[in-house]
């Protein structure tokens, strides 16, 4: 996959995630679980893209390292949705 094809990937992921949070029901715990949800799912794109810009092969691996644990927050989050009955799997 390219640079390019990532990007737009990580940017329809988070997409994706904004839409699901707006369809929540209106309870406090899914506003809780929501926001959290949408702070990490939209931040893999955002960093992937300050990875692109990283200024040494340290500073990109690093950027790289809050991408996956953002990515891998993401699907928790989720996680925590249906088995709190919020959402359907």
């Amino acid at each position: 996959m390219t640079e390019a094809q990532f990007k737009n990937r990580t940017k329809q992921y988070g997409l994706r995630i904004i839409r699901l949070v707006e369809a929540l029901p209106d309870t406090r715990s899914a506003s809780v679980i929501g926001r959290q949800l949408l702070r990490a799912g939209t931040s893999v794109g955002a960093n992937y893209r300050a990875a692109c810009r990283g200024r040494s092969t340290a500073d990109t691996l690093s950027k790289l390292a809050i991408v996956e644990e953002e990515a891998d927050e993401t699907p928790y989050w989720m996680e925590m949705l249906v088995e709190a009955d919020i959402v359907a799997e």
